[in-house]
């Protein structure tokens, strides 16, 4: 259908946001125009405004083009008036999300949308990648959005081609993951896994934004964020982030209930390493109240023991309770790690994110994916915290989450673009593609 035959006028002289009118067609009916998804030509691509709101432009008498079919309010064009060129309004950001049929995205939509995390006068596109099999489910994932009138989300589009969900993508949050099996080994969960990285890796290269900024929350999220940056080489290692706010959600969580005070007075929070059962929960540069956690919890055989082991195995237990692993926190602390990335932290504070270890300050090997502590301006950037105490038990600890990721590099030798050749001598050699 003719995009000129959806399109609607709306004045927005009077008004500080936009009106959602929708002159739609049935559902049914917009489904039977569909094509059925292909691999290459499977996105749904809906715009409401131009990537900035934008005063009136001189009439184009020429035929309007053609847009792919869409859900209702995202068909339409608006013409913002004078008097809406806006000196709040800012540039659209373009999000894409992988896995965007599923329970953590099903959190995570609508916060973005809302306002929530972004700020309230930043609009937003979502560009929701699934697979073939999940397609109808991102067609209902759209058709919420919709319905949610959130004005903000100027753009919805979906599709199963990383290539066209991720064009000028500026951020990336990658959560799509085929979960860990009865009877499967971590090896085989790093393949599976790290394939389908290694191909968002090169989409993202091909098509997304010089500076877009990664958030891998599929898991082992710590080698999938390290295969996915090797596969893009085009784009600033330092740009890839590996979810490990949880873990430090979780540790906060912990020590503000032994200590008998509320989680926001407990600041300084490192996971170090791995998001697994061998990463670090710090509690050495961790502060309750802006006083050492160690001269407010004087149980060193809590800390060293029962609270290491309950935050590196909170979600192991959470899935035994649950049934599931989690999602809803999993998606607040998404929002908390974007957030940590466009807020500045706070003076004196720190965050832990699953970063490239090239030219840390800590000793840690060079060449993979760590939580370590982190500050930012909020300019989407970052900077390694230098001001910490790293003692002999603390650094004990690190030595295993580190030997247990540069294990897991190995296993993905090659699809980081690195492999084990053995020469008749015995030998190996280690060779960079």
């Amino acid at each position: 259908m003719a995009l000129a035959d959806l399109h609607t006028k709306i004045d927005l002289q009077n008004s500080s946001q936009l009106s959602y009118v929708s002159t739609r067609l049935s559902y049914n009916h917009r489904i039977s125009l569909r094509p059925l998804p292909q691999p290459h030509n499977s996105r749904i691509c809906c715009s409401v405004t131009s990537k900035e709101v934008q005063a009136p432009v001189t009439v184009n008498t020429e035929e309007p083009k053609k847009k792919p079919d869409c859900y209702g309010i995202f068909c339409l064009t608006y013409d913002l008036m004078a008097g809406e060129e806006t000196k709040s309004w800012k540039k659209l950001i373009n999000i894409a999300i992988s896995g965007a049929a599923g329970m953590i995205s099903n959190h995570l939509l609508f916060k973005l949308a809302s306002g929530e995390v972004f700020g309230p006068d930043q609009p937003i596109a979502l560009k929701l990648l699934g697979s073939e099999r999940s397609f109808e489910a991102l067609e209902g994932v759209a058709m919420e959005l919709e319905d949610s009138l959130f004005p903000l989300l100027r753009e919805v589009s979906i599709g199963i081609d990383a290539y066209e969900v991720f064009q000028d993508a500026d951020w990336a949050l990658l959560i799509g993951a085929k979960p860990r099996g009865p009877g499967m080994e971590r090896a085989d969960l790093l393949d599976i896994n790290g394939q389908i990285f290694a191909e968002q890796g090169k989409a993202l290269n091909a098509v997304a934004s010089r500076n877009v900024k990664v958030i891998v929350v599929g898991n082992p999220c710590n080698t999938n964020a390290l295969i996915c940056l090797k596969n893009a080489p085009d784009i600033p290692a330092k740009n890839f982030h590996a979810l490990t706010r949880l873990d430090e959600n979780r540790a906060k969580c912990q020590l503000a209930l032994k200590a008998g005070v509320f989680y926001d007075k407990v600041s300084n929070v490192t996971i170090w390493g791995n998001h697994s059962t061998t990463q670090v929960p710090d509690f050495l540069n961790a502060k309750i109240n802006g006083i050492p956690v160690k001269e407010v919890i004087k149980d060193t055989k809590w800390l060293e023991e029962e609270f290491t082991e309950m935050v590196q195995k909170r979600g192991g237990v959470l899935i035994k309770k649950w049934g599931r692993s989690s999602a809803a926190s999993t998606a607040v602390s998404v929002v908390d790690a974007i957030r940590s990335l466009v807020t500045p932290t706070p003076e004196g504070d720190w965050i832990s994110s699953g970063v490239y270890t090239a030219g840390n300050p800590y000793g840690i090997a060079e060449d993979i994916v760590f939580s370590m502590p982190c500050r930012s301006k909020g300019d989407g950037d970052y900077e390694l915290v230098k001001d910490v105490i790293i003692d002999d038990y603390l650094r004990s600890r690190i030595k295993m989450t580190e030997a247990e990721l540069l294990a897991e590099k190995r296993c993905v030798a090659h699809l980081t673009g690195e492999v084990r050749i053995k020469f008749p001598s015995s030998r190996i050699l280690q060779l960079t593609l």
